[in-house]
C-alpha cells in the first residue's frame, strides 16, 4: 500500500536565499568580516532541529537557552543536565504544544521560567528600526540571541506561526539570516529584515495578539528564586479568581478602615488549600557530588536568596503582617498549616531531590526520608551556611542515596526554626515570609475597590514595588 509522505520543501528563492548558496556564503563572510555574525556559532553549535512539527518555539528557546550556558538544574539523561524540548512544559502541556503549537507569551514565559533574562518585543508595541538596533546588538555579541515569531506566508513558505532564532545580520543588504529549526522543511536563510517585520507584523489567530520578537540572555548572577506558585496543582484556578474576582470585592466592605482590616480580610478569607498556591524553593544535591563543603557558586545562589528573604523581612509590610499572625486567632489555622519545622519540611524536600535524581519528578512517593541532620557550615569571613543532610530510601527498602538541601538563612525571630549545630540555629522562610511576598506580588488594582481614600493611599506606599530595593522589584 502507497504511503504519503513529504521530503523537505523548495525554499522559495527570492525572497529568501539560502545559507549554503553560492549568495548565501558571500553573504556570511561579508557579515563575518562586519562583525554581525558573533552570536551565529555559539548558536550553530547547540543548533537542533525541532522534534515535533508544532515544537518550534521549544526547539528555538532550548537551542538558545543551551548557546547561553544556562544550566537547566535538572538532569535530561543519565547524568546530563541539558535542555531539551520535553523538559519545557511548565507554562504549557507538552501534549497540548504538540497539538495546537504554542503561543509567542507562553515561550516568553518558558525562557523566564528556565532561568533566562527575556526582554519581549511585539511588533504593535515596537518599530523596525528599534528591531533593527536588536538584531545589530545581538549578531555582534555572543551573550544575546534573538528568536523571532513571524509567519511564513511572508516568506511565500508553506504553513503560518513559526518561531526561530536569527543568527547573524548583513548591514549592508539588511538582511537577518534565520536558523530555521524546521530542518526537515527548509534549510537556514536570508531575509530582507523589512519583510521579516512585515511576517512578525502579523496576528496570531489563536491569542488575537500581535507576534514579535524577544531577547533572551543570561543573567549576571545564579538564578535564585526563592518562591514559585504552584500553577499546576490543581488549586491554581480557585484561588486565582479569589484572589483577583473575589478579594476587591470583600475589600470595597466599609469595615475596613485600616491597615489591619485590609490585611485581616486577606488573611482570613484565604481558601483552605492556599498552602500549596505557593511553595519555597528548595535547591536539592547529590551528597556525593560535592561532599560536604559548598561550591562557591552554591554559596552565591544561597547568599543572594537570603538577601531576598532580608529583604523580605525589612519591609514595613512584612511588620504589619507579623503582628497581625502573631495576634489574630482568626489567621492561626492558616499559619499552623504553613509552618513545619525545618527537617519535616527537608524531608519531604529530599525524598523530592531523590525522585528528580532518578528521573521520575511527580513520583515521590517512592521514596521515603530515613533520617535528616541540620548543619550549619561557616568559613571563616563567611556568613553561616546551612545544609540539611537527609538519607532517602526507596520504596522497597534496597537502596539508599544522600541528599543535601541547600537552605536560605533568616535570622527572623518569628520564623519557624529548628536547632542546628555549632551554635547555629537556621530559621526557613516562613508563613509571614511568604505572605508578605504575595502581598507585594499582587497586582496593583487589588486594592482599587478600598473606599477610605487614606487607607488605600497607604496599602499603596506598602506593596509598590517602586519604595522596594532593585533585587527584591526583580
Amino acid at each position: 500500500m502507497a504511503m504519503a509522505g513529504l521530503y523537505r520543501r523548495v525554499l522559495p528563492s527570492p525572497p529568501a536565499i539560502d545559507f549554503a548558496s553560492n549568495e548565501g556564503k558571500q553573504l556570511f563572510l561579508e557579515a563575518i568580516q562586519n562583525g554581525t555574525m558573533e552570536g551565529f556559532f555559539k548558536l550553530i553549535s547547540y543548533f537542533q532541529t525541532q522534534s515535533e512539527p508544532a515544537y518550534c518555539g521549544l526547539a528555538s528557546l532550548s537551542m538558545v537557552l543551551n548557546a547561553l550556558a544556562i544550566d537547566p538544574g535538572r538532569k535530561w539523561k543519565g547524568p546530563w543536565r541539558w535542555f531539551d524540548e520535553s523538559m519545557l512544559d511548565c507554562c504549557e502541556p507538552l501534549e497540548k504544544v504538540k497539538a495546537k503549537g504554542i503561543s509567542f507569551g507562553k515561550v516568553v514565559c518558558l525562557a523566564h521560567c528556565a532561568g533566562a533574562k527575556v526582554e519581549a518585543f511585539r511588533s504593535n508595541l515596537s518599530t523596525i528600526d528599534d528591531f533593527r538596533k536588536h538584531i545589530m546588538a545581538c549578531t555582534t555579541s555572543d551573550d544575546c540571541h534573538l528568536i523571532s515569531s513571524n509567519h511564513r506566508g511572508l516568506f511565500k513558505q508553506t504553513g503560518s506561526g513559526h518561531f526561530s532564532p536569527i543568527g547573524g545580520y548583513h548591514a549592508e543588504k539588511d538582511m537577518a539570516l534565520i536558523l530555521d529549526v524546521a530542518r526537515f522543511k527548509y534549510p537556514p536563510h536570508w531575509v530582507p529584515v523589512p519583510l521579516l517585520w512585515e511576517a512578525m507584523n502579523t496576528i496570531d489567530e489563536a491569542t488575537g495578539l500581535h507576534r514579535g520578537f524577544m531577547l533572551v540572555s543570561k543573567l549576571h548572577r545564579a538564578p535564585a528564586l526563592l518562591y514559585t506558585l504552584s500553577c499546576k496543582h490543581e488549586s491554581w484556578v480557585s484561588i486565582s479568581k479569589h484572589l483577583m474576582d473575589d478579594l476587591p470585592v470583600l475589600l470595597s466592605s466599609e469595615n475596613v478602615k485600616d491597615i489591619k482590616d485590609v490585611l485581616s480580610t486577606l488573611l482570613s478569607n484565604l481558601p483552605p488549600n492556599f498552602a500549596e498556591f505557593i511553595k519555597w524553593v528548595a535547591e536539592v544535591r547529590r551528597q556525593e557530588e560535592n561532599g560536604q563543603k559548598l561550591s562557591e557558586e552554591e554559596k552565591g545562589r544561597l547568599a543572594i536568596k537570603e538577601e531576598v528573604l532580608k529583604q523580605v523581612q525589612d519591609t514595613p509590610l512584612y511588620k504589619h503582617v507579623t503582628s497581625l499572625l502573631l495576634s489574630e486567632d482568626s489567621v492561626y489555622q492558616l499559619k499552623a498549616e504553613m509552618e513545619s519545622s525545618l527537617t519535616n519540611v527537608a524531608a519531604s524536600i529530599c525524598c523530592q531531590g531523590a525522585d528528580i535524581f532518578a528521573g521520575r519528578s511527580g513520583l515521590s512517593d517512592r521514596f521515603c526520608c530515613r533520617q535528616t541532620c541540620v548543619r550549619c557550615y561557616r568559613a571563616t569571613g563567611d556568613n553561616p551556611a546551612t545544609v540539611v543532610s537527609g538519607t532517602v530510601v526507596n520504596g522497597n527498602g534496597n537502596g539508599e542515596q544522600g541528599v543535601d538541601v541547600l537552605v536560605p538563612t533568616s535570622q527572623a525571630k518569628t520564623s519557624c526554626c529548628s536547632s542546628g549545630q555549632n551554635g547555629c540555629s537556621p530559621m526557613h522562610p516562613g508563613s509571614n515570609d511568604v505572605l508578605t511576598a504575595l502581598l507585594l506580588a499582587l497586582p496593583p488594582q487589588t486594592w482599587s475597590h478600598i473606599k477610605d481614600m487614606k487607607v488605600l493611599q497607604e496599602i499603596e506606599n506598602l506593596v509598590s514595588a517602586e519604595n522596594l530595593p532593585p533585587l527584591l522589584q526583580e
